[in-house]
């Protein structure tokens, strides 16, 4: 299981609606089902990962978030989750503005482009990095949009939404983001973890 989840599952209500956007083979989905009594749905793109979360008995329908969440109403769950797949759209802002309209609040996930290993590879090797949380290589990589904790934050003020809590993995510990550690954050944080609103 992914480190991030116990970090997202502490961030959502029990007993509210969610949906996992890019859910992936529902292994979040089943953590927050069993952890936090959730109503929760999934949208994936991936057909046999669709399968997959239906055989463990998980409401996933098969979709891309970017053209399908169109097909929910307004405010149809408390929370809607998108996990390190922000980066991977072609067009993040609709994205965004999607989450927002069909959740009351979102939780998104982005690995950090401006960690320091990234930066290092970039400046003594001159090729893209390999992370844990970038595994790809250039060529295969989902990611078409570098992303850092920075640039969220900036991002927010250009669409205007409101973080309402920011969060860095490092190490696997997890620590807030603030304007005043911004800097050091954006430098260290491996993964940035935003709770989203309107």
């Amino acid at each position: 299981m992914k480190p991030e989840y116990k970090i997202i599952s502490d961030l959502i209500e029990e007993d509210t609606k969610v949906l996992d956007v890019g859910c992936d083979d529902g292994t979040l989905m089943e953590f927050l089902k069993k952890n936090k009594n959730v109503n929760i749905r999934g949208i994936e793109i991936s057909k046999e990962k669709v399968q997959t979360c239906i055989a463990k008995g998980l409401t996933v329908i098969e979709g891309n978030a970017e053209f399908d969440l169109k097909q929910f109403p307004n405010d149809s769950f408390e929370y809607v989750v998108l996990g390190q797949t922000l980066q991977a759209f072609i067009n993040p802002e609709i994205v965004i503005k999607e989450l927002l309209r069909v959740g009351n609040k979102a939780i998104v996930t982005i690995p950090n482009f401006g960690h320091w290993k990234v930066r290092l590879n970039l400046l003594f090797k001159g090729t893209m990095p390999i992370t844990n949380s970038l595994p790809h290589d250039w060529y295969n990589t989902p990611n078409i949009h570098m992303c850092t904790i920075k640039d969220f934050f900036r991002f927010s003020e250009v669409i205007n939404f409101k973080i309402f809590k920011s969060l860095a993995l490092i190490n696997e510990n997890v620590s807030d983001i603030n304007r005043s550690n911004l800097i050091f954050k954006n430098l260290f944080g491996e993964l940035g973890i935003f709770l989203i609103e309107k």
